[in-house]
């Protein structure tokens, strides 16, 4: 985003804060308070969702003499596996963040709906930007045994517990799996996601790989996505999956349905792990509706916005609100 605007002639400056946010420490939330500080008054500022309604965020103090934008990927509050009190301190700390907001840019009309509905955002302030895709040719799908990606961070929302749980149904089916994402997050759901797969005796065939250095190569190497979230504010690992052709597996939540059309994947419902082994099972026995859901991926991703117009778009907002 940032390179797009600085090609159009823009001045841009990258402000980065820690990364305890959302529930930061004093010396996180000290730094933002810092850096937000050291802006010119009428400076228009541009903060990510993560940081602008954190418990503690030093935004209020400086909404009257910044303009400030908020990014919301989606609610923090939502975020699955959260304590009751800790969601409750993160929808209160969102209300009053999102109230002093000169403008609202929502990546998914399923977030910009969810801000309206249930945090009192006037729709005149809110736009939708949805995330750009980079365009990649298309993976060429010659697993023997099909091979399965996965691409989150390993926390509860993403529903790793879901999709051990639909493989061990499948068991008897060929097949291999690759969960690719931060192990760090959460470092116990994570020993749960590797106990889960040990006790149902897949450890020979499912990989937690950690960070990737390549997302590209994966999804070139894979046959079939699979990400059973319990919630997305948008979904740009689906995105990519889309891109690359590859046909989708996942839960009907959040913003999946806006970015996974039918003709490209098949949607089960949230925390159903038989719906997601039946779904797996029909990709993986019958490899021409695998290749008939690959093309209408790889058609999808053809169309979906690139990061020249999520930059346009973001750009407009943030003209209508500066000087």
């Amino acid at each position: 985003m940032i390179a797009e605007w600085q090609a159009a002639g823009r001045t841009v400056r990258h402000l980065a804060l820690g990364d305890s946010f959302p529930l930061a420490t004093a010396g996180d939330i000290a730094a933002a308070d810092a850096a937000l500080a050291g802006l010119a008054p009428g400076t228009t500022v541009l903060v990510d969702g993560l940081a602008f309604s954190a418990v503690g965020s030093p935004i209020g103090r400086h909404a009257r003499r910044l303009d400030l934008v908020a990014l919301i990927h989606h609610p923090l509050s939502l975020e699955t596996g959260l304590a009751p009190d800790i969601a409750a301190a993160l929808r209160e700390s969102e209300l009053a963040a999102l109230a002093q907001a000169r403008a609202i840019v929502a990546t998914s009309h399923e977030t910009a709906r969810g801000l309206i509905a249930d945090f009192a955002v006037d729709p005149g302030r809110l736009s939708v930007a949805v995330p750009g895709t980079d365009t990649r040719g298309r993976a060429p799908a010659r697993g023997n045994p099909p091979l399965l990606l996965s691409i989150a961070t390993v926390i509860p929302r993403k529903g790793h517990d879901l999709l051990v749980a639909a493989l061990a149904r499948l068991a008897e089916r060929p097949w291999t799996c690759r969960i690719v994402g931060d192990h760090d997050r959460d470092p116990a759901w994570t020993e749960k996601i590797r106990a889960a797969i040990a006790a149902a005796g897949l450890g020979a065939r499912i990989t937690l790989a950690g960070i990737t250095r390549d997302p590209a190569a994966e999804l070139q190497a894979a046959d079939i996505f699979v990400l059973p979230s319990r919630y997305e504010g948008y979904g740009m690992a689906f995105a990519e999956a889309l891109a690359s052709g590859l046909p989708v597996v996942a839960c009907r939540a959040g913003a999946v349905p806006e970015v996974v059309p039918d003709s490209a994947g098949i949607l089960v419902p949230v925390d159903d792990a038989g719906a997601l082994a039946a779904a797996l099972a029909l990709l993986l026995d019958d490899p021409a509706r695998r290749r008939r859901l690959s093309d209408g991926a790889y058609a999808a991703g053809q169309r979906l916005p690139r990061w020249a117009d999520s930059a346009r778009t973001i750009a407009a907002v943030l003209d209508r609100v500066g000087p």
